[in-house]
Parts: structure tokens; sequence; C-alpha cells
């Protein structure tokens, strides 16, 4: 039987991970557009927010289901029991706590990015200069960021589960998943499904 590492939409969410330096790139570039009309503290709360509790409030309480991409979501009553057993190692508090520290390190980034901004300035100045507009797109841009960081560190933390934890861990009924997960989507039968055929191997 194939390993549970071998499920596609894991590494697909993986591979998200390298959209982070785009987008806050984008957010540094949206940071220096026009003065700043209110005080440093204020304006990195603002981005802050906008851009980190969405997505760590439903972290905490109801974790993304990854079984989803691009605004298509595999139908819960679908999934394999291999697949709901990797939910269940999503919804725990060791998860919740990757997250929390993901966030942290975002808001360490920011202010770094924030520091950077009038360094940069000049090379935004194809933008508007409007500094309420700039911080709007650049609170988006690290909501963005936010995203293609939590998920992937989601999936990373089931990458490195040993086959002993996997194995114990217990398959979630389709009401718990409905219950205990953001499912975000139209829901179809399948997502990719060339990457759902399982590869055999010689044993």
């Amino acid at each position: 039987m194939p390993s549970f590492r071998s499920e596609p939409i894991l590494w697909i969410h993986i591979a998200g991970l390298a959209t982070l330096p785009i987008f806050l790139v984008l957010c540094l570039l949206f940071l220096s557009m026009g003065e700043p009309m209110l005080p440093m503290w204020m304006e990195l709360f603002l981005v802050a927010t906008i851009g980190i509790v969405p997505l760590l409030w439903m972290q905490l309480r109801r974790p993304f289901y990854i079984f989803a991409i691009l605004g298509i979501a595999l139908k819960p009553e679908n999934l394999t029991e291999r697949q709901r057993k990797i939910l269940c190692l999503i919804n725990t508090k060791l998860n919740r706590m990757l997250s929390l520290l993901a966030a942290v390190l975002l808001v360490w980034v920011l202010w770094h990015l924030y520091q950077v901004a009038p360094m940069v300035a000049n090379v935004a100045k194809f933008l508007p200069q409007w500094r309420s507009l700039g911080l709007l797109l650049a609170a988006l841009a690290f909501l963005a960021s936010n995203l293609f960081l939590q998920i992937p560190v989601s999936v990373a933390r089931i990458l490195v589960t040993n086959d002993t934890d996997f194995a114990a861990a217990e398959a979630l009924s389709l009401e718990k998943i409905k219950q205990d997960f953001t499912i975000l989507g139209v829901r179809v039968n399948r997502i990719l499904p060339h990457l759902n055929l399982e590869v055999k191997t010689e044993e």
C-alpha cells in the first residue's frame, strides 16, 4: 500500500510555499506607497490585523480543509480512510501551536518589511501614491502570505509523522469533518483525477 506521504494534495500545498516570497515582496511595495499618515504602530497593527487574524482564527477554531485547491473542494463523503486520517492529524493542538508560531514569525517579518519600505519607494513610483490604498493592498498581500505559510506548515507536520503514529490515528467521521473544518470552494467528486491514481510498486 502506498505511503500516506504519496497523497498528491499534500505536495500541492507544500508547493504553494513557493508563492510566499512573491506576496511578501508585493506587501513591501505596497507599504512603500505614499507618505505615512498614521503612527508606525497603528499602520502595522492595521496591516497585521487584516493579514493575520482571519486565518489564524480559522486555524485555531476550524482548520482549513486541505482537500481543496483553487476554489474547488473534494466532497468529504468521497474521502478515503487514509485521507480522513490525514485530517485527524491536521486538527490537533500541535498544529494550532504551529499556526500561532507561524503568525508570530510573519509579524516579525512584517515589522522588518515596514522598516525597509522607504528604501524601495522609488521602485513603487508607478503605483498610485495613496497611503490608504497602499495599506489596504499591503494587508491583502500579507493575508495571502499568511495563507501560503499556514497551510504548508500544517501539511509539513503531516509529512514528518512516522508510520506508526499515522497508523494509530483515527479516521474522522463525516460529521466530524463537516463540524470541525472550514471547507471553502465548490464541492466536487474529484480533484485532479489523474493525481488520484495510486502508483503500484513491486514488492
